[in-house]
């Protein structure tokens, strides 16, 4: 029997007959791996080769097609990205940027975690990666939301859940990777994802007033000792004594140049100067530039922490991809594109039926895997489905990075939730509770961002 005949036959006796195509037996496998915790990479790897033998294809050429699969330009913005995150939270922006938005929103209701969900979403902006951002603002957010009255497992989730908005808000390595895939304007997805994750970060803020009675007793008990709520005892002041607009003033000078960075990132991609791809070497030169002329924070001992860190992130992600790309060649030889999308298509008439049918796939699968994965193993079967539909690429991007930001904080595997867990010592169980709250009204974000495409199209429009 021919190679690319081979299947597995039904013999008399048998409990359990499976008899699948190498490209269904390979998804299959995939996640009989991911079940027995081997890890993704490894598991895409692992399950290609497999399809690739029961196919036929002689596996010499499995390097060419890892080569040919990593050898994307835009996908240097990736590691440059992670590291520019990794350089910034160690030269101290993070923490100026707490101590700003703390003075500016004051004794506003909410507190802190009105300043958490205001820094995780500007930290998106600088960072570009969730578990990087959880990593780097998460032990003073949720320090700072602790003292001013919120449940410990509470301010997590809100980290987790901010955190996640980080391959929403551009710049987005998750909007890097779906133009790459889609071969869709990454300059424009990442404008068209500003207003979307404004909408989510305002969610976050409406979902505050969730952390219960713990935060109101908290807050009874400090405010005889603090005129601000809880949140001057973060860190010790260094604006004590001034005024407000002093407060103000100061913490701004000290902060601007953190502030700056989205500006100079993404001010530079609007206008021209660079690509997406140049833009994240420009985010590394930058943090380069504040930490040791500006901050002076900068030492030989905390480059190289950044640059191991950068290092391990930039590694995992980079693996995954390079397997990936593996995984989607098997799928476009075997035709489970034409097969999977066509079944999709054929669940119902009704855009909107088939739109929450493939969300829901997303979100499910961002139960267990990576943001990164799924765009790998999902796209090449959503993607044609989105022009036959006649759907804007561009929105269901974002739609589609909405939906893989959920997954981040979406137990029992949103890696999210994995690293607030380990820099708080908190169980996993009692974080993924406090994200609760978040989960519902983040899904009611994804509803709208979902059913209103012009959300997407605002800034492209004025722009334009």
């Amino acid at each position: 029997m021919a190679p690319a005949g081979r299947r597995a036959r039904r013999r008399q006796g048998d409990l359990t007959v499976l008899d699948f195509d190498p490209g269904t037996a390979m998804v299959v496998l995939f996640f009989v791996l991911l079940a027995l915790r081997v890890p993704v990479a490894f598991a895409l790897g692992l399950s290609s080769l497999y399809a690739m033998w029961q196919i036929g294809f002689g596996l010499d050429l499995v390097g060419d097609l890892l080569a040919s699969g990593i050898a994307k330009f835009s996908l240097l913005a990736i590691p440059f990205f992670i590291l520019a995150g990794a350089l910034m939270g160690t030269v101290g922006i993070a923490e100026r940027m707490i101590r700003f938005f703390r003075v500016l929103v004051g004794d506003l209701p909410g507190g802190m975690g009105v300043v958490g969900t205001v820094v995780c979403l500007f930290w998106g902006a600088v960072s570009g990666s969730g578990p990087a951002s959880v990593a780097a603002i998460g032990p003073l957010i949720i320090r700072g939301m602790e003292e001013d009255g919120y449940p410990r497992p509470f301010a997590a989730a809100l980290v987790c859940t901010g955190a996640a908005l980080s391959i929403v808000i551009p710049p987005s390595i998750g909007l890097v990777i779906y133009g790459v895939i889609a071969e869709t304007s990454i300059a424009k997805l990442f404008i068209a994802a500003i207003i979307p994750g404004l909408v989510m970060g305002l969610l976050m803020i409406a979902t505050l007033p969730f952390a219960g009675k713990a935060r109101h007793a908290a807050l009874a008990a400090t405010s005889t000792t603090s005129g601000t709520g809880g949140l001057a005892s973060l860190s010790p002041s260094p604006y004590a004594g001034l005024s407000y607009a002093g407060r103000l003033g100061r913490s701004f000078v000290d902060a601007f140049w953190g502030l700056l960075t989205p500006v100079v990132i993404l001010g530079g991609i609007y206008g021209g100067v660079f690509t997406p791809t140049e833009a994240a070497i420009v985010a590394t030169v930058y943090a380069l530039f504040v930490g040791l002329f500006i901050y002076r924070t900068l030492t030989l001992a905390t480059l190289y922490k950044a640059l191991v860190e950068a290092s391990a992130s930039s590694a995992v992600v980079m693996l995954v991809v390079t397997f990936a790309s593996l995984f989607g060649w098997v799928v476009t030889v075997d035709d489970l594109v034409g097969k999977y999308s066509g079944a999709l298509l054929g669940v119902s008439d009704n855009q909107w039926i088939i739109l929450a049918v493939i969300m829901l796939v997303v979100l499910i699968a961002g139960m267990f895997m990576d943001a990164v994965t799924i765009m790998f193993i999902a796209l090449p079967i959503f993607l044609p489905v989105v022009h036959k539909l006649g759907w804007d690429p561009v929105w269901f991007g974002v739609a589609l990075m909405v939906n893989l930001a959920i997954g981040l904080f979406t137990p029992p595997v949103g890696i999210n939730l994995f690293v607030a867990a380990n820099i708080t010592r908190m169980s996993l169980e009692k974080i993924a509770l406090g994200a609760v709250p978040f989960l519902i009204t983040s899904l009611i974000g994804l509803a709208i961002i979902a059913a209103f495409p012009e959300l997407s199209h605002i800034l492209l429009q004025f722009m334009e």
